[in-house]
């Protein structure tokens, strides 16, 4: 390994270049005008794999390409399935970055730019650390593949499909993702658990165009304060989320993973410094680490009614919506979630109002075994690129193509993250520690070892 180290500390400033030069394509794959920067940025990833002599394909899709690409020389050895994605948030808003978003700048030890965390950053790394190995010992001492897709900002609906018509193209004994962050600056994580997601979008119709409100307040219906009922009665005072059967499928936490979240370096002063409140509030009896990352959850996402223009204007408004989502913990199911939802909200519409409830999108949540020997390897590796041993955390967000690999290919996923939680993804201003950059790529590049040991 001194020789792959040595490698990576003389050619790291090459490295950062590399990634200001992904970074400067716009590859934002919600916006349609942004097409073709997508697919350039999905060649340009190909690329890297093309120049270190791995079997390469731009995958099409009805939507982006995914890029694929494996190096199976090692016969006998693991075989690792690295997962992540080239296409990026929307920069938006433009007027709050303190440099423009596509052009990368290094700034007190970070670099700043839309994506340089989320994921492009974090999944170079893995063909980083796969360039040492290949340029000092020839090979890498264990199979890898490699799945990186441009649909991910956008709910990743084609890769499902992918995954399942190449099954055996995409057999391995894990998967690495590196698109999850530390527990806290200098503390390395392994991230063992996620949380799932249903996401909703509620319709109300009332009357057949906006009304005057002097002229017919009082005697229709309001779109707009039906909506606020009703979605005010899906939770409770206490945080309780009150759609009929939500709860049966929560596992308890046990008395072990309650002590294992008290004992994580948590501050929650400044946790609440850091996003800006005076006060933490949530599901009454829990912990806020334990609220944000191990229960499920009701938060609306966007709410739409009336006029919102400039000054006043008096009406009574024809329609009312509102985005929400819920995070789920492992065993709830999406699908169950969104019968008893429709069932529930079918219950508290008034009279007047027509409803439409829009599922967007589920996924359940996922937890990984800790005796894993994947995830002893994976500390090894972190201890060696951060100098210290990790923590073991669960991440409150949702990564739904963990569910996926486990549910079509049967094997888990090690979540290791080198990102911080203030590294505002999907925000202005996005950053990448330079320093935890390079930690990453030397973690990935002695993670291959490590693998490469375990017994399959």
């Amino acid at each position: 390994m001194s020789d792959v180290d040595q490698y990576l500390q003389q050619h790291g400033p090459r490295f950062e270049e590399e990634l200001c030069d992904l970074l400067r394509i716009p590859s934002v794959s919600a916006d349609s005008t942004h097409k073709a920067d997508v697919r350039r940025a999905g060649e340009w990833v190909a690329g890297q794999f093309r120049g270190l002599g791995f079997k390469t394909e731009i995958c099409e899709t009805p939507g982006h390409p995914i890029v694929y690409a494996e190096s199976l020389g090692v016969p006998g050895a693991p075989t690792v399935l690295v997962y992540g994605h080239y296409d990026v948030q929307p920069p938006d808003p433009l007027n709050e970055w303190k440099t423009p978003p596509f052009e990368p700048t290094r700034r007190d030890g970070n670099l700043y730019a839309r994506g340089a965390t989320d994921d492009k950053g974090q999944m170079f790394t893995h063909i980083k650390s796969a360039e040492a190995w290949i340029k000092t010992a020839g090979k890498l001492p264990i199979n890898v593949k490699y799945l990186i897709e441009g649909e991910e900002e956008v709910g990743s609906e084609h890769l499902e499909h992918f995954i399942a018509t190449n099954k055996d193209r995409l057999k391995s004994d894990v998967v690495v993702i590196s698109d999850t962050s530390q527990f806290a600056a200098g503390v390395p994580a392994i991230t063992y658990g996620l949380r799932g997601i249903a996401y909703f979008e509620l319709k109300l119709t009332g009357p057949k165009q906006d009304l005057h409100s002097g002229s017919f307040g009082g005697a229709v219906t309001n779109p707009a304060i039906a909506l606020s009922k009703m979605l005010a009665a899906l939770i409770d005072a206490d945080g309780r989320i009150q759609v009929p059967g939500f709860y049966d499928d929560v596992t308890t936490l046990t008395d072990e993973e309650r002590k294992q979240f008290a004992a994580l370096p948590f501050d929650e002063a400044g946790f609440k410094k850091q996003i800006g409140v005076d006060a933490v509030t949530g599901e009454q009896g829990f912990t806020t680490q334990e609220r944000k990352s191990a229960r499920p959850t009701f938060d609306i996402n966007g709410l739409t009614s009336g006029y919102q223009g400039e000054g006043a204007k008096t009406v009574l408004p024809a329609r009312a919506s509102a985005k929400f989502s819920f995070r789920l913990v492992p065993k709830q199911d999406p699908k169950k979630i969104q019968a008893a939802l429709e069932a529930q909200l079918k219950k508290l519409c008034p009279p007047g109002i027509r409803l439409e409830l829009v599922s967007h999108h589920g996924a359940p949540g996922v937890v990984v075994p800790l005796d894993s020997p994947y995830v002893a390897a994976a500390a090894r590796a972190i201890e060696h690129g951060f100098g210290r041993a990790p923590v073991y955390m669960r991440e409150g967000g949702s990564i739904p193509v963990v569910s996926t690999f486990r549910q079509q290919l049967g094997v888990d996923t090690l979540l290791l993250g080198w990102g911080l939680d203030d590294d505002n993804t999907h925000s202005p201003n996005e950053k990448f520690c330079l320093a935890d950059f390079h930690r990453g790529i030397r973690t990935s590049a002695h993670l291959w070892k490590e693998l490469a040991a375990v017994k399959s």
